[in-house]
């Protein structure tokens, strides 16, 4: 039988498949000090939210502001910290960001509003990219017929993380203060960037150096398959980011706060199962037939009366969040050459910010104006629509084995 861990060995299904990436040198250790570093990540938004709120004693206008100009910084940062990585490799990226960290984190809550306002920009700009970066590095170390379980763990992860981080954020700046918590959030990040410097994992496949070749031109790799990918991408989030705000505000207007813990949680245990049956799986659905299903899957939640049944017509959605996001990852891992997978990756994260960026104004707008069940009825519908974009896009081809683009049917 074939060593699993070859990179010509068939990947297996089931359990099989993920303790076969597991198995490889390096996935496991940026897998856990990936899912670590995103605690702290996931729990900017909501600590700078009430620290606006309760520390500066402005409303939440100005709080989402704020809590916005971090993720809208990294939108920007995310391809260019990715191109200097190509370039130079990770340990200058660590170095300069380790720094920008610590430097706002320790200033940060002795800032007034306009401060902290522009100083949560740069800071965001500056902030290392741990969901794009762990992505490349899964890319460069997992080979191409092996990634689908390794970008399924990393989805899972992710929603560990998002279930975890806002929890601890905030009942830190309950227990301890902003100020300590932003604290707490700054030490994280630069833990998680000395464990990365130490581990120093391989940002490509080929084994040459960051910078050794020329960078290709952008005609060459920015193809319309992956801008199909990347539009996935944004329309998943933008369904997932504005079901979860219009949830968010049917409950908050039924008087039902304390149901949002318990409804997000099994939404999220959901995706946790359905990126384990995904990664478990010998073959999938496309990357855009898998956005339809889930833009699909939103609907029935706005027929939703009460707190359990929104939780339960939220599942079904669930069981398809975390396939949708992994099988993007996927897609865009294999459509990135490896002089520019920093820069790929980052675009994907500016893609992932772009559709948070569109979903909560839009949500905002039509829950004012009409009610949380049509902003979940649209947000879910831009989804399928923008499926049907990608589809098209998509169809030119995908990545060969190698990275390169090829030729074959959309996802299959």
């Amino acid at each position: 039988m074939p060593d699993a861990l070859h990179p010509t060995a068939a990947p297996r299904a089931g359990i099989g498949a993920f303790a076969d990436v597991l198995r490889r040198p390096g996935v496991g250790a940026v897998t856990a000090i990936g899912m670590a570093a995103r605690i702290p990540a996931t729990a900017v938004g909501v600590t700078l939210t009430l620290h606006t709120v309760m520390t500066l004693g402005h409303g939440f206008a100005a709080a989402g502001l704020v809590a916005a100009a971090v993720p809208t910084g990294m939108a920007i940062g995310g391809p260019l910290l990715g191109s200097v990585i190509d370039r130079y490799g990770l340990r200058p990226v660590l170095l300069l960001t380790m720094t920008a960290g610590v430097a706002f984190w320790s200033v940060a809550p002795l800032l007034g509003y306009a401060g902290l306002l522009l100083t949560a920009f740069v800071a965001g700009v500056l902030t290392l990219p741990v969901f794009s970066l762990v992505r490349q590095v899964i890319a460069a170390i997992v080979p191409a017929g092996h990634r689908r379980p390794a970008f399924a763990l990393d989805s899972m992860s992710v929603e560990i993380s998002y279930m975890t981080g806002p929890a601890i954020g905030s009942l830190l700046t309950l227990w301890l203060g902003s100020a300590v918590t932003m604290r707490v959030i700054g030490a994280g990040f630069v833990l998680a960037g000395l464990a990365l410097w130490w581990r120093d994992p391989p940002v490509r496949s080929d084994g040459r150096s960051p910078g050794a070749e020329r960078r290709p031109p952008v005609r060459s790799w920015l193809t319309r398959p992956l801008l199909g990918a990347l539009l996935t991408v944004t329309a998943a989030v933008l369904a997932i980011m504005g079901t979860e705000f219009a949830f968010i505000a049917a409950l908050t207007e039924a008087d039902q706060v304390w149901a949002i813990a318990i409804v997000n949680a099994v939404w999220c245990l959901a995706s946790l199962v359905g990126g384990f049956v995904y990664g478990a799986a010998r073959r999938t659905l496309p990357l855009p037939l898998l956005l339809a299903v889930l833009g699909v899957a939103t609907l029935p939640a706005a027929l939703a009366w009460s707190w359990w049944s929104l939780l339960f017509l939220l599942i079904p959605a669930g069981l398809v969040t975390a396939p949708t996001l992994a099988a993007g990852s996927d897609a865009i891992g294999g459509l990135a050459p490896d002089r520019v997978r920093g820069l790929v990756t980052g675009l994907q994260g500016s893609a992932t910010t772009i559709g948070i960026a569109i979903a909560g104004p839009l949500a905002g707008f039509l829950v004012d104006v009409a009610s949380p069940a049509v902003a979940i009825v649209v947000c879910g519908s831009v989804a399928t629509v923008l499926a049907g974009i990608a589809a098209v896009l998509m169809r030119e081809g995908r990545a060969a084995p190698d990275g390169r683009p090829g030729v074959a049917q959309a996802g299959a």
